[in-house]
């Protein structure tokens, strides 16, 4: 089926796209110091250079510190796009795969629409990731729209898991069910994290009983990335190629 082979086909970009620019931009930042010194000069540059770290472990920068300046913002906001314009495509392929083995679905309509916010919400942050407005409530609308991006994935992939579970049996011999069990891991385990961060997240100030929590949330946010964007790297392992 050839909608099948296409959500196969895209699913590994919308892991390698994000991935690379996201790594990218943090090897930039911490090693390439030169490229900013020739934008801003060498005393300027000072405030946007960051020291060689592991934000995955030690959480010493936020993605977006990495992706806001000169020049990583050129490779993060294209990135970014990209990826939202295949995340749409890429929902909208599954939307056809279960039209044609179970059209009668309850979760079909549910993956489609919160996936596709999720590209959208993707969009407004990359739009806005960079531009400096002192203003509370643009800050506020800044954290809203990530927020809405991350938990809109996240529900999009379970309702995708559940209808793929719901049809299994219908869809035997184009998956790997051992993959589908991962995916299923993978959902439940964001799920859960996600439940344990909030009040992480949620706790006021950088320090809690010498625990730095700024480091903390930043590390939390590299890896849940990590976890986000591996649903679809699954995606690709699972499909079999099928023949047309």
């Amino acid at each position: 089926m050839e909608q099948i082979n296409k959500a196969k086909s895209i699913s590994i970009w919308i892991f390698i796209v994000p991935f690379v620019a996201v790594n990218a931009c943090l090897i930039i930042t911490t090693q390439f110091h030169s490229l900013m010194e020739m934008y801003y000069g060498t005393n300027e540059s000072q405030q946007y250079k960051l020291d060689d770290m592991f934000p995955y472990i030690d959480g010493k920068a936020s993605i977006s510190r990495t992706a806001r300046f000169f020049p990583t913002y050129w490779i993060f906001k294209p990135a970014m796009f990209f990826t939202s314009y295949l995340l749409i495509k890429y929902w909208l392929y599954n939307k056809d795969i279960f039209k044609y083995f179970d059209d009668q679905n309850e979760n079909i309509n549910k993956f489609v629409y919160f996936g596709i916010a999720s590209a959208i919400a993707l969009t407004l942050h990359s739009i806005f990731l960079g531009i400096k407005i002192d203003n509370d409530f643009y800050k506020l609308f800044r954290r809203i729209i990530m927020f809405v991006f991350i938990i809109f994935e996240i529900v999009a992939q379970i309702y995708l898991v559940k209808a793929l579970y719901s049809t299994k049996y219908k869809i035997l011999n184009y998956i790997n069910l051992n993959i589908l069990r991962l995916k299923l891991f993978l959902v439940s385990t964001l799920v859960i994290v996600a439940i344990i961060s909030i009040p992480i997240i949620s706790l006021p100030g950088d320090d809690f009983y010498g625990i730095n929590l700024k480091y903390l949330k930043h590390a939390l946010e590299w890896d849940y990335f990590i976890g986000v964007i591996s649903f679809y790297l699954l995606t690709f392992f699972m499909w079999k190629k099928t023949i047309n």
